[in-house]
């Protein structure tokens, strides 16, 4: 039995989630999923119990929340989401600015603050990468600036895989350097043109990546397509069936 759980963010449905978020999470349950990665269920009126109830319905679980970068405030009440839904990831994209190596040092103080509440509610707070991140500043990136800006302890990274190769450099290389500092992933391929592709049909080296994974105290691998040129059930089935019988997941 594999040691981890594979997610699916809902990123790929679209708007379709906040119109008939029961009939987003049967397709995801009826395609293998362990749990889905979300932003606050609660935001259009659904209570606490509710949203259990229903990811329950659908033998799901809350692998994530997802959140952009905002004010204190914004991440205190995504944190109170994150931690009544019983979830122990909250991921964040963005650090406001990032033309300069200072927006990635300002984001950096935030981030600690808000690891540092995450971390007393038994939560971790991940630094979700783009590719932009990994911009040369000199002899450094906006991504490194960040990792040693912040405390290992306290902002922890969800890497993406695609992203890591957008941005020029092997994601197994990638995880293997970072293997104490990674807690989360998402997962999607490239395609030979650069768009984002379904998991184990594009250019990725996954047994690389899995590899890499052995040395990282990981539990969710979810997969994050933003984009595809086919249903969004038929990407996510065809990146589950993948995982769950190339990769053993």
């Amino acid at each position: 039995m594999s040691k981890y759980k594979i997610g699916c963010q809902l990123i790929i449905y679209g708007r379709r989630p906040s119109e008939d978020l029961p009939g987003v999470l049967a397709e995801i349950s009826e395609a293998g999923y362990d749990g889905v990665e979300t932003g606050n269920l609660t935001a259009g009126g659904r209570s606490i119990d509710a949203a259990k109830a229903l990811l329950a319905s659908h033998n799901l679980k809350l692998a994530g929340v997802h959140t952009g970068y905002g004010s204190l405030e914004q991440f205190d009440e995504m944190l109170r989401f994150t931690a009544a839904m019983g979830c122990g990831y909250l991921m964040v994209s963005g650090v406001g600015g990032r033309d300069t190596l200072e927006d990635y040092e300002r984001a950096a103080e935030a981030f600690n603050e808000v690891g540092r509440r995450c971390n007393d509610a038994g939560i971790k707070f991940c630094y979700h990468n783009h590719s932009w991140e990994f911009k040369d500043f000199g002899g450094t990136t906006g991504l490194v600036t960040l990792y040693e800006s912040t405390d290992a302890k306290l902002v922890h990274a969800c890497v993406d895989t695609y992203w890591v190769k957008h941005g020029g450099q092997e994601p197994a290389a990638f995880l293997t350097r970072y293997a104490d500092r990674v807690a989360y992933l998402h997962f999607k391929d490239m395609n030979a043109d650069g768009s984002f592709g379904e998991i184990g049909h594009g250019t990725l080296d996954w047994a690389g990546i899995m590899k890499a994974l052995e040395e990282i105290n990981a539990e969710w691998l979810t997969v994050e397509q933003d984009r595809t040129d086919k249903t969004p059930k038929e990407s996510i089935m065809m990146s589950c069936q993948y995982m769950r019988k190339t990769l053993g997941i």
